[in-house]
C-alpha cells in the first residue's frame, strides 16, 4: 500500500499538486513529503547562526543504499554514519537535503528531468532514511546558478555566502585537485586561508587522519570542506569538537560558471568536476599563493 501512495506522490508532484497526499478509504494512510526549508532560508541560518553544516544529495543517499560513488567507493562505516547523521539533532549543526519534493519549477529542464526520475526510481527509499518529524535545510544551497532557470538570483546569492567568511581566519579542506577560489575573488573577504589537501577519490579512507590534522587548529577558525561524503561526516563531528564546519561543496565550481555566464556545465580548466564530461581532466596550477597556503597533505 505504502509503495503504491508513493507512486501517486509522484504523478501529483509531476501534475504540481504538492499537497499531503490523503489515500486509502479510512483516510489512514497519510504521505508527505520531509519537510525541507528553502535555499533562502537555509542561507540566512548559515549566516546568522553561524551553524556548521552536513549536505544530502543523491550521492550520499547512494552510499547509504549500499552503492559506491566515482570519487568514493562504498563503505559499511561511511553508510552508517550518513545514516545516522541523516537523522541527528546535534546543536548548532544543520542537516540539508535537496529541496526538490514539493516543485521543480525552478529548474532547467534537464536537472528537472533527472530529479523527476529519480524521485520515481527513490522516493520510498528517502522516505525511509529521513526523520518525518525533522526539518532539513536544502542541501541545493551550494547549487545557486547552473541549474536554475532564474539566474538574476545567483549574484545576491554568492555575496551572501561571503558572509559566511567575511573577516574569518579560513581552514579549507579539499580534494587534490579542487582548488577553492584558485583564479576568482570568492574569498577575498577573508582574514587568511590555510589549505589541508585531502585525495581526489576515496577520502574517506583517511578519515581520521584528516579529521586529527583539522583538530590540531583553534577552534575560531572557520573550517570550509569541499569533499564529497567525507565533507557530510567531518562538519557533523567537527560540530561536536565546537568547530564551525561547513560542507560547501560545489559553490566555487558556481561561482566560476556564473563569472563565465555558462548556461551550462563545462569544465573548470583547473579544477576536478566529477559530474560532467572533460570534468575529471584537470591541468596543473602555477599559483604561488595557492602553494603558500597549503599547510598539510593527506594523500
Amino acid at each position: 500500500m505504502k509503495k503504491h501512495l508513493l507512486k501517486i506522490y509522484y504523478i501529483i508532484l509531476k501534475l504540481k499538486d504538492f499537497k499531503t497526499i490523503v489515500c486509502n478509504r479510512s483516510v489512514a494512510a497519510i504521505i508527505k513529503p520531509p519537510l525541507v526549508k528553502s535555499t533562502d532560508e537555509t542561507l540566512s541560518k548559515m549566516i546568522n547562526d553561524k551553524c556548521s553544516v552536513s549536505r544530502f544529495g543523491d550521492g550520499e543517499f547512494s552510499l547509504i543504499y549500499g552503492k559506491s560513488l566515482l570519487f568514493q567507493p562504498y563503505s559499511a562505516e561511511l553508510s552508517s554514519r550518513l545514516k545516522d547523521i541523516i537523522k541527528s539533532n546535534q546543536k548548532n549543526h544543520i542537516v540539508c537535503i535537496p529541496n526538490v519534493f514539493k516543485n521543480l519549477d525552478w529548474c532547467m529542464e534537464k536537472p528537472k528531468k533527472y530529479w523527476e526520475k529519480y524521485l520515481s526510481l527513490n522516493l520510498n527509499k528517502i522516505f525511509k532514511i529521513s526523520d518525518k518529524e525533522k526539518a532539513y535545510y536544502d542541501s541545493l544551497v551550494t547549487r545557486i546558478y547552473i541549474d536554475h532557470i532564474d539566474k538574476s538570483k545567483a549574484e545576491d546569492g554568492f555575496k551572501k555566502f561571503k558572509k559566511i567568511w567575511n573577516k574569518r581566519e579560513v581552514i579549507i579542506v579539499e580534494g587534490q585537485q579542487s582548488r577553492l577560489g584558485v583564479g576568482n575573488d570568492l574569498f577575498d573577504n577573508v582574514v587568511s586561508i590555510e589549505r589541508i589537501i585531502c585525495p581526489t577519490t576515496n577520502a574517506f579512507e583517511k578519515y581520521e587522519e584528516i579529521l586529527k590534522g583539522i583538530k590540531e587548529h583553534d577552534k575560531t577558525k572557520l573550517v570550509l570542506i569541499a569533499l564529497g561524503p567525507t565533507a557530510t561526516v567531518l562538519a557533523y563531528d567537527l560540530s561536536i569538537e565546537g568547530y564551525q564546519a561547513v560542507d560547501i561543496g560545489h559553490i566555487d565550481i558556481e561561482y566560476e560558471w556564473f563569472l563565465k555566464k555558462a548556461v551550462e556545465k563545462v569544465p573548470v580548466k583547473n579544477k576536478y568536476i566529477g559530474e560532467i564530461n572533460g570534468g575529471t581532466e584537470v591541468e596543473e596550477v602555477k599559483d604561488q599563493k595557492y602553494e603558500n597556503e597549503i599547510i598539510t597533505r593527506v594523500v
